[in-house]
């Protein structure tokens, strides 16, 4: 039977294994979706070895960048944007596969965010610096958006949170969590951003989809703020995962 997954650690909830479940079975695919949560990218080679029959990988938190030693090639997006997040198996050599590394998050984001710009978002923040920040980044380069990232230090042209004031707030009207901050069970959490200086012509958007509002979300809008959350993005990338195992 092929074998799909998922690597990342921890893998507390799963998206893409439901995803994948739920079509197998709606579509009468004999395949099945594991979750694989290792606690160390260094496990990966003995994961491989030990499952020689899996067809392909999605990649989380935090192995998106860490993963991409162990490929032997990068599609031009995920080399460009240095994160992976979707593995291609090439069994054509039937003793060891050709690892070929995607990236469908950035098909994901930008599919489900067009809908919603309008003419005066032409400046984002994109808060945290991670794997699903890099892809956002290459977003928004190709739809001609300018950006800055926020982190909790700032360097190398890197804003802090204690660097946002109003005017920046008012200028920068797309604000982008690409941070697990705020994702279940620690509902609680959010980004440290002035909300009090959003308004209406905000769009929040959240790359976190678990709760369906997140503390994020919520405080954008409370300062009547435009919101969405990253459920659409998932659905979209992981059908771009699909095409792209098997074609």
């Amino acid at each position: 039977m092929k074998t799909y997954g998922l690597i990342g650690y921890p893998l507390s909830q799963s998206f893409s294994q439901k995803y994948f479940s739920d079509k197998f079975e709606t579509e009468s695919i004999k395949a099945r979706y594991l979750n694989f949560p290792i606690e160390s990218i260094n496990d990966f080679p003995e994961l491989i070895k030990k499952h020689p029959y899996i067809a392909g990988l999605n990649a989380t938190i935090p192995y998106k960048e860490q993963v991409m030693q162990y490929l032997d090639e990068l599609s031009p997006d995920a080399s460009e944007i240095k994160a992976v997040n979707v593995i291609k198996f090439d069994w054509t050599n039937k003793e060891k596969p050709r690892l070929i590394g995607h990236n469908s998050d950035v098909y994901g984001f930008t599919q489900s965010i067009k809908p919603l710009l309008k003419a005066h978002h032409t400046k984002a923040l994109i808060l945290g610096t991670g794997g699903a920040a890099k892809a956002v980044e290459y977003s928004l380069k190709k739809m001609n958006i300018a950006f800055k990232y926020v982190s909790r230090t700032a360097k190398g042209g890197i804003l802090s949170y204690d660097e946002l004031t109003e005017s920046i707030m008012e200028e920068y009207t797309l604000i982008i969590n690409s941070t697990p901050l705020g994702m279940y069970p620690k509902v609680d959490g959010k980004p440290d951003i002035p909300y009090q200086f959003c308004n209406e012509k905000h769009l929040f958007y959240d790359l976190v989809y678990n709760p369906e509002v997140t503390q994020f979300l919520a405080e954008g809008k409370k300062n009547n703020a435009q919101i969405k959350n990253g459920l659409e993005m998932l659905h979209l990338q992981a059908a771009k995962a699909w095409d792209i195992w098997n074609e």
